[in-house]
């Protein structure tokens, strides 16, 4: 079961999408932003249904 997840870039602002499986119950990884491909570590959590908690986080470079 997967969700289209939108929010905002860290870094530059625009909103963007990424596709989350919520079958996984907490998952954390890194994913350039599509637009200004500036690294985002991503972590959320699911009850199996929805997305129940959500972060997307600027990475020090």
């Amino acid at each position: 079961m997967t969700e289209e997840f939108f929010f905002q870039c860290p870094y530059c602002w625009e909103e963007i999408s990424m596709i989350f499986d919520k079958s996984l119950y907490e998952d954390s990884y890194i994913e350039d932003c599509e637009v200004c491909c500036n690294p985002i570590e991503i972590k959320y959590q699911s009850d199996g249904n929805d997305i129940t908690n959500f972060s997307a986080i600027s990475i020090e470079q």
